[in-house]
């Protein structure tokens, strides 16, 4: 496909996945060691965009702020479930679903019989990976789906990059970015958007709906326009902090 053209208008807004967009995905989540070239370029971005830059992520808000620190972005953390603002306020829920509950004691079991499979406990939300073990993937995914029907109807199963998510529904990435357009820095700009897998499609929406731009990062979803991985999308974004955006949208294609 031809290069896409220029958004039309301006000002614009950044809003950027983390894993699969801006780094490579490691074994672990805790595996990810992003180079320090990145946060300068987020820094960069930050002043070209007039803060206007924001990360939307499955990951913790703590989790980014210890990968990127000492540079503290507004981020939506767990798929929108709790987000921090430009001006530095949390919002997040009092207490997680209580259905969540005694569904971690299920899980650590069938990890515990399905070696080299991975819990992660955001609080807010259980995730299962099996990068490391993909035999276990459909196991899992039937275990998940038949746990999901003994729950609230707000109860989500979430699929992503060799992890699938149980959390409540109440949020995603599109409202996340709804949320964050209805704000300073953020409020009356057209967003740009990256991601690269289903989570990411709220948002994709949400971007179009504001007559944005999304990217898809990778093969795995359909957007707008694609970058082919992160390097390719760290490299966009080096031009998009140079040359502004009427350069760098010329860079991504499908």
């Amino acid at each position: 496909m031809s290069a896409p053209l220029p958004l039309a208008g301006g000002p614009h807004s950044l809003f950027l996945d983390f894993d699969g967009t801006l780094v490579e995905f490691a074994a672990t989540p805790d595996g990810v060691q992003p180079e320090p070239a990145l946060r300068a370029l987020l820094e960069r971005l930050l002043d070209r965009f007039d803060g206007a830059v924001a990360i939307i992520t499955g990951r913790r808000i703590a989790s980014i702020d210890a990968l990127l620190a000492p540079l503290r972005l507004p981020v939506a953390g767990l798929q929108g479930l709790e987000r921090r603002s430009a001006d530095g306020v949390i919002h997040r829920p009092a207490a997680p679903a209580a259905w969540l509950v005694p569904l971690r004691t299920r899980l650590r079991a069938h990890v515990d019989t399905h070696p080299g499979l991975l819990l992660e406990d955001k609080e807010f939300s259980l995730a299962l990976h099996y990068r490391v073990a993909p035999e276990h993937e459909a196991v899992t995914r039937r275990l998940l789906q038949a746990l999901l029907t003994e729950r609230p109807s707000d109860a989500r199963l979430l699929e992503g990059n060799c992890v699938f998510e149980l959390r409540p529904g109440s949020s995603d990435k599109g409202t996340a970015l709804e949320m964050f357009m209805a704000e300073a820095p953020f409020l009356g700009r057209c967003p740009i958007y990256l991601g690269d897998d289903d989570a990411d499609l709220p948002a994709v929406q949400a971007a179009q709906r504001h007559r944005g731009l999304a990217i898809a990062v990778g093969p795995r979803i359909t957007a707008q326009h694609r970058l082919s991985d992160p390097a390719a999308v760290r490299d966009w974004l080096e031009t998009l902090a140079a040359c502004g955006t009427t350069g760098a949208l010329a860079a991504a294609r499908r």
